[in-house]
């Protein structure tokens, strides 16, 4: 099989925290070269809906994806999944969890803001993060700079908006994972070596994390990701090798909210796919 020279499974689009449309992010992807790419929206299948009646004939190859931001007593995780029946009950239903989360978490994080820094908006201004498919830090932290409550929207996020905590609101990995699988799809853990905030994993704990997810029915790990280290990398492609797992690239692209280039994910070309990409790319494309 030919594969594809420049791919980047993982990126946002503004159904979730990215600033690029559906069909802007069709567009990008086009100028960017990129010949195989998935949209990864976080607790949302709506963008890959879009990006599906969108796509032309002439297109690059697309694969269905998603994000869910997990969480459980070890730690923190992010979960991608790839391949899934946009239709099956167990992907729409963890879907619908996770939204519930995010918009609960919502009304807490600006209730915080309120009482912590005085920071208040109007019924409006919430109206509007409720009329989005999935409001996140960034709307909230645009919203601060509109007010003058902070000069950038980094500076929203890193001072005020990452003091607050919410406890025991996240989807848990292990039914994230499952609700994947019974839709036919490839659950992935999305940059490994990332944990909370600065929060960095590797080695020993790395090999157990990996491997208690893999008793979950994890399939694969993002190796190829803006963000790593050529280091970091290698090392968790050392795990995929160990536990044949499923490997993949990604950007993690947001548009203007991250200083992401769209296919920046350090895979240079396609003889550089090690045989876990290889293994994923047939696996998806086939529709297995």
């Amino acid at each position: 099989m030919s594969y594809p020279c420049r791919i980047d499974l993982h990126m946002h689009t503004t159904v979730s925290d990215g600033t690029d449309t559906p069909n802007e992010i069709i567009t990008h992807v086009r100028e960017a070269g990129i010949e195989l790419f998935s949209v990864t929206d976080h607790d949302a299948l709506k963008g890959c809906a879009i990006i599906r009646s969108l796509l032309k004939k002439d297109d690059p190859a697309f694969i269905a994806g998603v994000e869910f931001s997990c969480k459980d007593e070890r730690g923190r995780y992010h979960i991608l999944g790839y391949g899934y029946d946009a239709n099956a009950p167990s992907i729409n239903d963890i879907v619908a969890t996770g939204h519930g989360f995010r918009m609960s978490k919502l009304m807490k994080r600006l209730a915080f803001l309120k009482s912590e820094f005085g920071f208040d908006f109007t019924d409006d201004d919430v109206a509007s993060l409720h009329s989005l498919d999935n409001p996140g830090k960034p709307h909230v932290a645009n919203l601060m700079v509109k007010y003058g409550y902070a000069s950038t929207k980094e500076e929203a996020i890193e001072k005020y908006i990452n003091k607050f905590h919410s406890k025991n609101e996240y989807v848990r990995p292990e039914d994230a994972i499952s609700a994947i699988i019974r839709a036919g799809g490839i659950p992935v853990l999305a940059h490994p070596s990332y944990g909370r905030g600065d929060e960095l994993i590797v080695g020993d704990d790395m090999d157990d994390r990996i491997k208690r997810l893999i008793g979950f029915g994890l399939k694969g790990v993002e190796a190829f990701y803006s963000g790593f280290s050529l280091k970091l990398q290698n090392e968790i492609l050392a795990f995929a090798e160990r536990y044949g797992l499923f490997v993949t690239a990604g950007s993690d692209y947001h548009g203007k909210n991250k200083l992401v280039r769209l296919g920046d994910t350090n895979l240079t070309d396609a003889s550089a796919y090690p045989n876990g990409l290889c293994e994923f790319v047939d696996a998806v494309l086939s529709g297995t």
